[in-house]
């Protein structure tokens, strides 16, 4: 997964300000500073490409276990939350309505799941980040 450009800005100003301590000329420090976001994007345009080679040998696999796995595993869990949270929502909702116009007055709502949907989004979106945090310390297999 490549380095968040995001993340090189956001540290860039921490390492300045660690430069400055570090060494009190400021020419020096800057110059040591333009150098070191020149290596950090460098690296990040590295990791990148890597990614993009490999995703180029996977998508061109004469078998589709290699080549469409990604597709595969996206649609088929799209498809499945699409069914059971779309479903769950609507019917509950026309329940719900129903409910209410034949009492003459709101009643509760029904739960509809969306603590489910976004705790599993929170751990697929969570999964990705530690799986980038893996890498970038070096421990990934």
């Amino acid at each position: 997964m490549p380095i968040p450009v995001a993340l090189i800005t956001g540290l860039l100003p921490v390492l300045g300000e660690i430069l400055d301590r570090i060494i009190p000329d400021s020419a020096e420090a800057e110059r040591v500073r333009v150098k070191m976001e020149a290596e950090l994007l460098q690296a990040a345009n590295q990791e990148s490409l890597a990614q993009i080679e490999v995703n180029k040998i996977e998508a061109a696999h004469s078998s589709i276990f290699v080549a469409g796995w990604r597709p595969f595993i996206g649609w088929v869990c799209g498809v499945c939350l699409a069914l059971y949270y779309g479903v769950q929502i609507l019917i509950g909702s026309a329940l719900w309505v129903w409910a209410s116009v034949n009492a003459g007055s709101l009643v509760e709502r029904p739960e509809l799941g969306l603590a489910e949907i976004i705790g599993l989004t929170g751990v697929l979106l969570g999964g990705a980040s530690l799986r980038t945090f893996e890498k970038v310390r070096g421990v990934a297999r």
